[in-house]
């Protein structure tokens, strides 16, 4: 069976315990190595707070045209930053050819 993993600040992130996800605390971890572990084992999705995605961007983009795992940058505790939409957007216009969703710029 697949897993999902959370990575962020606990203050982000520690909810996603209470249903059943694994949630891993940026404090004092080698996040690179942790999202290359998570690639290689059974996780299919693995959402990073926004401000863990723009740290590992380069680690991240290694896996952007894998199948699995599927990394999703979330807004933290503290809002977001529009990266995760911009995802969503950039995903839509590959896959569609032009961007369909409403800029809300």
């Amino acid at each position: 069976m697949y897993k999902i993993a959370v990575i962020g600040d606990k203050d982000s992130v520690l909810g996603f315990k209470a249903v059943g996800l694994d949630v891993i605390f940026t404090d004092h971890l080698v996040l690179e190595d942790v999202i290359n572990d998570l690639a290689k084992s059974d996780y299919a999705v693995i959402f990073v707070t926004e401000e863990v995605f723009i740290h590992l961007h380069e680690v991240i983009v290694n896996y952007h045209d894998e199948i699995m795992p599927a990394i999703i940058p979330i807004p933290s505790n503290k809002g977001t930053k529009g990266i995760g939409m911009k995802n969503i957007r950039d995903a839509a216009e590959k896959a569609i050819g032009a961007d369909i969703l409403f800029n809300d710029n």
